[in-house]
């Protein structure tokens, strides 16, 4: 990032490695991380939920689950360059049965970006449904193979279509009682932010802070993943997943001294925050 050049060109010190001395715990990862590209930050991410004992599934889910194309592209290649290592085969590695199936097509970075066929819509919904509720037990590959590999605007009239098949039920509701634990975590971040990735955000914020504890670890990531692309939306997004309460109200309260303002100005560092 250009700051980090211009405070190595001042003082001589490179300016990760200097916060890195000088501030701890949570703090330091704030801003550690803002001085991160996103495509390094997001790899970091995902190299420190695989490795060690178990895999942080969270982690990746929100990352290759909210990417773009292109993002997903920049990941790997920044993992490849940090790391030495291949993302893909370390998900593979690390994962397994229908997660590591999701997980994996969702790193390809091969969704179409054709327009709306109709007559697809509706036999993707049919398909859906008999994979689903229309079957005893689940066929998750079905899910896996139009979930992540049809385009956006496609998707979204599939869902629609879902709703006449399914005698109004919504594609959650499939998801939700046809899965279970991080496989039917993966798949409704598919559907969620396909129908409004700003509330699945919004959604995922809220989760980090509610109850007891905050769950730090999210919260700095979503945080500094989305302050420079739409946080102003998620920032609205959040007032209805709280019944009105704002993001920045929430972090004050469940955060406190450096960390609690550092996190909270990765939100007003940027205009209309």
């Amino acid at each position: 990032m250009e700051i980090a050049k211009l405070y190595k060109t001042t003082f001589g010190k490179d300016l990760v490695d200097h916060m890195k001395s000088e501030t701890g715990g949570n703090f330091k990862e704030v801003l550690v991380s803002l001085c991160n590209s996103t495509p390094n930050f997001l790899a970091r991410i995902c190299r420190n939920s695989i490795r060690g004992p178990g895999t942080s599934e969270g982690a990746l889910i929100n990352v290759l689950v909210g990417g773009t194309k292109k993002d997903i592209a920049e990941i790997k290649d920044a993992y490849k360059l940090k790391y030495k290592r291949e993302l893909e085969e370390d998900i593979a590695d690390d994962t397994s049965g229908a997660l590591k199936h999701v997980l994996v097509s969702l790193i390809q970075g091969n969704r179409s970006e054709e327009g709306v066929s109709h007559g697809q819509a509706v036999k993707d919904a049919e398909d859906l449904f008999d994979a689903g509720k229309g079957m005893w037990g689940t066929n998750e590959s079905t899910f896996n193979k139009i979930l992540v590999s049809r385009s956006p605007k496609h998707l979204k009239r599939v869902f629609n279509e879902y709703r006449n098949v399914a005698s109004g039920d919504d594609i959650e509701d499939a998801v939700k009682s046809e899965m279970s634990g991080d496989t039917r975590d993966a798949f409704l971040g598919i559907v969620r932010v396909i129908k409004d990735a700003e509330l699945y955000f919004a959604e995922e914020l809220y989760k980090s802070m509610k109850g007891m504890g905050t769950n730090d670890d999210k919260l700095i990531r979503l945080l500094v993943w989305r302050s420079e692309i739409d946080l102003v939306e998620i920032k609205e997004c959040f007032k209805l997943v709280s019944k009105g309460k704002t993001l920045e109200s929430f972090i004050s309260g469940d955060c406190s001294g450096d960390y609690k303002t550092s996190s909270t100005s990765a939100m007003l560092m940027y205009k209309d925050l």
